[in-house]
């Protein structure tokens, strides 16, 4: 009889009544000590000092019927290894399936590289020497972020609590630019340089778009948010530092309390940053440079997270969906391959400038060996009218910008540099006769076939197709115009 008496309930009661959406939020810090490699570089660079803390910041999402994750990490990558093992522990702690890991590519955090602590170990030793010269994860700094991106989504998930989302898109256009310029000789050169005559006109375009999921506990306090946004996290100091999105978080902690946890999660920026190679005035210092363009982008998810005070709502409904398959490298001519390996024998200093790229040359050749493809994860991960598309490369912002246009959502946050990493994945444009710019130089970093953008893309907006997406709250009406009422306005001018 009682089972009969709650099926009844259940069809009768509200839908929000049934199935209020519960969020929680956690961070943990993940700052390397003083000393460790500063990534970002070809080559090795070493911290001094703390500016400020790096975090892994985590959010959970339950709708009643299925949980999601969204993490954010102060990281230039995050090892697709690191995710599947962060992914199993989660699974076995707390049941979470679906997991969003994105990496925001600051260049001012802690030494976790592009490939798990021990990949080379069975390379030759010249590969070894290279590698010994290049960026590289630390084995325990890589043990340091495993267990901090576990305990953050665990936390976060014994966090949950009823409350209400809002979402929304602010739009900030003046710190973010495409770094691709147009050149006199029709190519399109990567940072061609301020003031340069042959400079013509931006190779590619910018998304301003700030997307924001805010989520609030019944007091009406903001517990924690998402941030969209794309734009290289390269406004770097002498320092280990979350780079600009340190800023964006003070922005908005600043007005909402300490307490609301910032997830961010970096847009398609695989040729935007804040430079602006077009624009003739100097740039900024780093820290200043920083602060202009976290505390705007900041100030922006401010304004939109006010503006969601009528439209807030309990009814989220969540899903996700993943594809993962191979994807080529291009492999390195046969000529190219024996011209690198010389060069990359001997000393850097003696070599000259190009052999940074021939020691590129020499570690794709060590990963074509071990690694021919590539596994690529796409995912979709929907929050009621949102859906998250993510992939593991720096993605060119048209592709982003295609994300937005055809997903078939109402905001589309397009994710890079999430679940893996696989490197530059330029457009097919810019390989092209009025292509150019280091994105497409073929390296250890940037090597899969030139249609991987493009398959990326089509397979996200396949993913968010299949999904159905809700309506964004609208605010509600004011009632019906009453002919009596206010009054004291209602007079014509008085002169006398």
């Amino acid at each position: 009889m009682r089972t009969i008496v709650l099926l009844l309930l259940a069809s009768i009661l509200p839908f929000s009544a049934r199935a209020a959406i519960r969020t929680g939020f956690a961070e943990r810090d993940i700052t390397p000590e003083v000393g460790m490699e500063v990534p970002g570089n070809y080559g090795k660079n070493f911290s001094t000092r703390i500016h400020d803390p790096c975090k892994v910041r985590a959010s959970v999402f339950d709708d009643g019927k299925q949980r999601v994750a969204l993490v954010g990490i102060d990281s230039l990558f995050i090892p697709r290894e690191l995710v599947l093992e962060v992914r199993k522990a989660v699974r076995e702690k707390c049941g979470i399936e679906a997991v969003l890991i994105g990496a925001s590519h600051s260049h001012s955090s802690g030494p976790l590289g592009r490939k798990a602590p021990n990949f080379f170990d069975d390379a030759s030793d010249l590969v070894k020497d290279v590698i010994a010269k290049s960026p590289a994860t630390h084995p325990g700094y890589y043990d340091k972020v495993h267990d901090a991106l576990i305990e953050a989504i665990v936390a976060a998930d014994a966090a949950r609590a009823e409350g209400t989302v809002g979402f929304g898109v602010g739009h900030e256009p003046t710190v973010a630019f495409n770094r691709r310029i147009k050149m006199k000789d029709g190519l399109a050169f990567s940072h061609p340089g301020k003031g340069n005559p042959n400079n013509v006109d931006y190779a590619g375009p910018t998304d301003p778009q700030v997307g924001v999921i805010g989520a609030w506990n019944p007091d009406g306090k903001l517990i924690g948010c998402i941030v969209n946004f794309a734009c290289h996290a390269t406004t770097s100091g002498p320092w280990v530092s979350a780079n600009w999105i340190y800023y964006l978080e003070r922005a908005i902690q600043g007005y909402f309390g300490k307490e609301a946890v910032v997830v961010f999660l970096q847009g398609a920026s695989g040729d935007v940053t804040q430079v602006d190679n077009l624009d003739l005035h100097a740039n900024p210092e780093g820290d200043a440079w920083a602060q202009f363009v976290g505390g705007r982008v900041g100030a922006e998810a401010v304004k939109v997270l006010l503006g969601m005070s009528q439209t807030r709502t309990a009814e989220v409904p969540l899903a996700a969906k993943e594809k993962v398959w191979m994807i080529p490298r291009r492999p390195p001519a046969p000529e190219r391959v024996k011209a690198a390996l010389e060069l990359a024998a001997k000393d850097p200093k003696d070599a000259g400038a190009d052999w940074v790229w021939a020691k590129e040359t020499v570690i794709l050749d060590a990963i074509l060996k071990k690694e021919p493809q590539v596994e690529v994860e796409v995912q979709a991960v929907q929050i009621g009218p949102v859906v998250c598309l993510s992939n593991p490369a720096e993605y060119f912002c048209q592709y982003g910008l295609d994300l937005k246009k055809g997903s078939g959502f109402p905001i589309t946050f397009p994710v890079e540099l999430a679940n893996g990493v696989v490197g530059y994945v330029p457009t097919e444009e810019a390989f092209g006769p009025n292509g150019g710019g280091y994105e497409t130089r073929l390296t250890g970093y940037s090597n899969l076939e030139i249609t991987a953008g493009r398959q990326m893309r089509d397979a996200g907006l396949e993913l968010a197709r299949q999904l159905t997406p809700a309506k964004l709250p609208a605010r509600p009406l004011a009632p019906p115009f009453k002919t009596e009422g206010w009054t004291f306005g209602n007079v014509p001018p008085q002169l006398k």
